[in-house]
């Protein structure tokens, strides 16, 4: 198990460069942009390339992808390498098809995003959809070679790619979007730079760990395997990313700024997610899908706990921080320059909500990359038909009374929901009480990031009352949260056991 903890030490590291690098960026935009129109006009944009991002890139092209090759370096390295220049060759056909699509379809893909944008916020809209899909094309290419880096049990390089991507934003921010017209066009030239420095990064470590030709073989039956494997999939991501679309529709007829707004709190949100229950999940894959025979079945099982429980360990805390220094976070990173008080509290709002969802989404991470070591991708599809569906029905009811606020709760429930779900079938595929295994420890874990809260609050209140800055505010709340969290840890045996049971050895305790 300390392999698992290794791994995805190497990938949080580098992930958390990239998030801090990813705040960064969302920083630049906000003083540049603001919660403005223009800026929700490039969220609309960007949302396709993005979400086929997610589909046809690192969601379901890698988590296909892994299992069969990492299965096939173990019995048949030649054919592995062969599997890996087909699916190469059919990339670099498939992908320009969609990026030409894309581009001739742009008006059309606004109107049905975005219906409550006035006509100039759709045409520009449209212009920067043009600009940025593109991208779709080298973020696919990108995330093939991380999937072959992945199953080489190389994380690293994969893990600090999307750095490059936020490089390139915080370029079109700040350097191109003051000399273009309109100034949010340098977004869109800013992604597709960050995407060709994903792609461009992690080539060198590429051919230090693969030979092979590209080749179209359409009959090979790893590649017909492959394509069996990703059409679950796909259609799951669809019906999750649903959750997405739905809510930037719904709140494109809310005032300017709204849909930036959910943007800005989504991009903390996941900060928790993308730096720690996200590296779990990318390095439990590769070792779950070695272990997924039947005769491994027992470490499969007890691999699988202990990263359910690595992730409670740490994403309960991350849940109670974000609800009581989501304030000050939110004035620190986002109030000024073009960002106003009230798109703070806007934004606040938001994040306050969605923060509730933190332990539903990133564990769902790790029940879903159980099912795909498996090789079951039907059942993570219909599980998050399941969640869309709770979370599309309070979203139009709550959507009314709430606003912005809204459409965060609903997305929050939804991940709950899409948690025991997954836990209870995989309970069962299983034949082991998944849930109550790691429940006991997760309560205990939760009281101590219930200690942590109120001694993180009270800091806050005697510091907010002295007037003192977001920024020391900040700093001093996190530095309270980690020393009193980190000595609990010591203290607990459910949470010391959780970091030991990973391969963190605790000397003295």
């Amino acid at each position: 198990m300390s392999g698992l903890l290794r791994a995805a030490s190497v990938i949080a590291l580098a992930t958390l460069a990239s998030r801090v690098l990813g705040l960064g960026r969302e920083v630049a935009i906000a003083h540049t942009f603001g919660a403005s129109a223009a800026y929700d006009a490039f969220i609309i944009a960007f949302l396709i390339p993005h979400l086929l991002r997610k589909l046809l890139a690192e969601g379901a092209l890698s988590t296909a992808f892994i299992p069969i090759y990492s299965s096939l370096r173990t019995t048949d390295p030649d054919r592995a390498s062969r599997f890996a220049g087909n699916v190469g060759t059919v990339a670099l056909v498939g992908f320009p098809l969609i990026v030409a699509l894309g581009i001739w379809g742009a008006p059309a893909l606004v109107t049905l995003l975005a219906d409550g944008f006035d006509p100039a916020k759709q045409a520009l809209a449209a212009e920067l959809t043009r600009w940025t899909f593109p991208f779709i094309m080298l973020v696919g290419l990108a995330a093939l070679v991380m999937g072959v880096l992945n199953s080489h049990d190389h994380f690293f390089a994969p893990a600090f790619a999307p750095v490059l991507f936020n490089i390139g934003l915080i370029i079109g921010a700040v350097v191109i979007a003051p000399n273009v017209d309109p100034p949010v066009m340098g977004l869109a030239w800013g992604v597709l730079l960050g995407g060709l420095g994903m792609l461009a990064f992690q080539l060198p470590f590429l051919r230090a760990r693969l030979n092979f030709q590209l080749r179209l073989r359409p009959n090979d039956e790893d590649l017909k395997r492959l394509f069996v494997l990703m059409g679950p999939t796909v259609l799951g991501l669809v019906v999750v990313e649903l959750n997405v679309l739905v809510d930037n529709k719904l709140a494109s007829r809310l005032a300017d700024g709204s849909i930036a707004s959910l943007q800005y709190a989504v991009r903390l949100f996941q900060l928790p997610l993308g730096v720690f229950a996200v590296a779990v999940a990318t390095a439990l894959l590769p070792q779950l899908s070695r272990l997924a025979e039947p005769s491994s079945r027992e470490q499969f099982i007890e691999t699988l706990q202990n990263g359910l429980r690595l992730a409670t360990l740490v994403l309960l805390p991350a849940t109670v921080g974000l609800l009581v220094l989501g304030g000050p976070i939110v004035g620190l990173l986002f109030e000024h320059g073009a960002f106003t008080v009230d798109d703070g509290a806007r934004t606040l709002g938001a994040l306050r909500f969605l923060s509730l969802g933190i332990l539903g989404y990133g564990m769902t991470y790790l029940a879903t990359r159980a099912f795909y070591a498996l090789q079951d991708t039907r059942t993570p599809m219909v599980i998050s038909s399941v969640a869309v569906a709770v979370n599309i029905a309070l979203d139009l009811l709550l959507i009314g009374p709430m606003g912005v606020d809204g459409l965060a709760l609903a997305t929050a429930v939804a991940g709950t929901v899409q948690l025991v779900i997954s836990l209870a079938v995989l309970a069962r595929r299983l034949d082991t009480p998944l849930s109550r295994a790691v429940m006991g420890d997760g309560a205990k874990m939760g009281l101590a990031a219930g200690v942590m809260g109120a001694a993180v609050y009270g800091v806050d209140t005697v510091a907010a009352g002295a007037a003192v800055g977001d920024a020391v505010r900040t700093g001093v709340g996190l530095l309270v949260g980690l020393v009193s969290y980190g000595g609990l840890a010591l203290l607990v045996p459910a949470m010391r056991n959780a970091l030991q049971a990973s391969g963190l050895k605790i000397r003295g305790v």
